[in-house]
């Protein structure tokens, strides 16, 4: 039990250290917001725009053997079936070198070039939600990404701690999906 306690509590110090920083625009491009909603959901919205045509970003988002460099702790990402609208897809994440890892199913629903959506339908995470919107500018030469996603707390953690881990976590992978669509 001790072990649990002490993991748990250098988890907190680590999320509330990396989430000190205020909502909003940062220097690097990438604007944030975490809440907490009436349910008790950890709630994060952020955007930032890409030097790159919304069909790169959206090949990249979907890009498993990508998965790791761009979304912060994925170990493993796995399609697991197609179909014409959407896919379902497998994820293994480690949130923290003290968490146990996370696993999820998600059914993903596309819109080419436009949209993505994803559901939890499985796993660790009991209920989540979440969008990555790409909007063309700059005459298709740019992409504004916006990226919504709520979710639940995992093993009964708190969701404070959670939803910190995700304000923390988005804008890494924002910045990481910038740096996979603009480098040459």
């Amino acid at each position: 039990m001790r072990p649990i306690v002490l993991a748990l509590s250098l988890s907190v110090a680590l999320a509330s250290s990396a989430a000190r920083a205020e909502d909003g625009e940062r220097g690097d491009g990438v604007g944030v917001s975490m809440r907490l909603d009436d349910q008790g959901h950890g709630v994060v919205r952020a955007h930032t725009e890409i030097a790159a045509p919304p069909e790169l970003v959206y090949r990249t988002l979907l890009d498993c053997d990508r998965a790791a460099r761009i979304m912060p702790g994925v170990r493993r990402c796995k399609v697991v079936s197609k179909d014409a609208t959407g896919e379902i897809r497998e994820h293994v994440v480690l949130f923290s070198f003290f968490l146990p890892a996370v696993r999820s199913t998600s059914r993903v629903t596309l819109e080419p070039n436009r949209l993505i959506r994803f559901t939890c339908i499985r796993g660790d995470i009991r209920a989540c939600d979440g969008t990555w919107r790409l909007t063309p500018i700059d005459g298709g030469r740019r992409t504004q990404v916006d990226y919504d996603f709520w979710a639940s707390a995992p093993f009964g953690l708190p969701i404070d701690l959670v939803g910190r881990m995700m304000r923390r976590d988005a804008p890494a992978a924002l910045r990481a999906l910038r740096r996979e669509c603009e480098q040459p």
